[in-house]
C-alpha cells in the first residue's frame, strides 16, 4: 500500500477557520485510492506569508522527503506558497523526490503511473498558482477599499484601547508554552500540547527570547 501525508492549512490564526473539513475530505480520498496515512500536518498561518515563515509545512515537505512519502495530498495548490514563484519551487521539490501531489479541489495528481509529470502538469500547475495569486490580489484590494470607506465615515481601527496584554500577562497566560519552549520541543508540538496555533507559539518564542 502507497504512503500519505495530508498538509492542510487556513488562513486565520483564531478558532474561527479550523483545518478539520480539509482533512476529513482528504481522508476519504485515502480510504479511496487504498493509501495509508502516515501524518497529518496541519497549519494556521496567513496565505500572504512566505513559505519560510511556514514552518508546518516545511516540516512537512521535509518528512515526506525524508521518509519517501509516495504522496502528498492538499485540499488546494495555493496552500503550497503565496505565489506562483513559491508553489513551483514547492512543486519541483516534490518532482524531484518523486513524491506525488494530489490537489482535491481540481482532481489533479502531478505525477503519472511511471513517475514522471502528466503532460499537462506543468502549465495546469502554472495557471492555478496565479489564478489563486490573483485571487488573494484581488480579496486583498476589496478589503483595503473597505478599510478605507469605513474611516473615511468615522471608523477606526486597532484594538480598544486597554485590550493590550502586558508580558507579565502573557507570562502568566501562556506559561505552559513558555515552560514546553524552555524544554526544547518543537513549535509544531508545543502547539499541539497546549491546544494554541502555531504563530501563537512563533509569536511567543519571539518575544520572550526563547
Amino acid at each position: 500500500m502507497k504512503t500519505a501525508v495530508i498538509y492542510a492549512r487556513v488562513s486565520s490564526v483564531t478558532d474561527r477557520q479550523s483545518t478539520e473539513r480539509q482533512v476529513n475530505d482528504l481522508k476519504k480520498y485515502a480510504e479511496f485510492a487504498e493509501l495509508q496515512i502516515t501524518n497529518i500536518f496541519e497549519e494556521k498561518v496567513s496565505g500572504a506569508k512566505r513559505n519560510e515563515e511556514r514552518p508546518v509545512l516545511t516540516e512537512c515537505l521535509d518528512f515526506c522527503i525524508a521518509n519517501k512519502v509516495d504522496i502528498l495530498l492538499t485540499s488546494e495548490l495555493s496552500r503550497l506558497g503565496r505565489n506562483s514563484f513559491e508553489v513551483l519551487e514547492t512543486v519541483k521539490r516534490l518532482i524531484d523526490a518523486k513524491v506525488n501531489l494530489y490537489i482535491q479541489k481540481e482532481q489533479f495528481l502531478l505525477l503519472d503511473n511511471e513517475g514522471k509529470p502528466s503532460t499537462f502538469a506543468p502549465v495546469m500547475i502554472a495557471t492555478l498558482s496565479t489564478c489563486a495569486e490573483l485571487e488573494r490580489e484581488n480579496i486583498k484590494f476589496r478589503l483595503n477599499s473597505g478599510r478605507a470607506q469605513y474611516i473615511e465615515h468615522g471608523g477606526k481601527l486597532g484594538r480598544k484601547a486597554g485590550s493590550f496584554k502586558t508580558m507579565e500577562q502573557k507570562k502568566e497566560e501562556y506559561k505552559k508554552v513558555i515552560s514546553n519552549l524552555r524544554a526544547g520541543k518543537s513549535i509544531r508540538d508545543v502547539a499541539k500540547l497546549n491546544d494554541v496555533s502555531v504563530s501563537t507559539v512563533q509569536r511567543l518564542k519571539k518575544e520572550f527570547n526563547l
